[in-house]
């Protein structure tokens, strides 16, 4: 499967800054946490791959609970 590294802009679940992420789907799904570089906070990152619809999920939230 061939997805082409994408970007996606976001706003941090703590103090609302806009940032963009650059997606790697060629790893397949991933979990990962990084710090929000204005406030320094932990921005959680999930990232799932849709290979039959060639799509790229990403959900960003604050530790457990949901933002979008």
């Amino acid at each position: 499967m061939t997805i082409k590294l994408s970007e996606k802009r976001i706003t941090c679940p703590h103090c609302g800054h806009h940032l963009h992420a650059t997606l790697d789907a060629s790893a397949g799904d991933q979990d990962y946490y990084d710090e929000c570089p204005s406030c320094c906070m932990e921005i959680h990152y999930n990232l799932h791959v849709d290979e039959y619809r060639k799509k790229i999920q990403l959900t960003v939230d604050s530790d457990d609970e949901q933002v979008f």
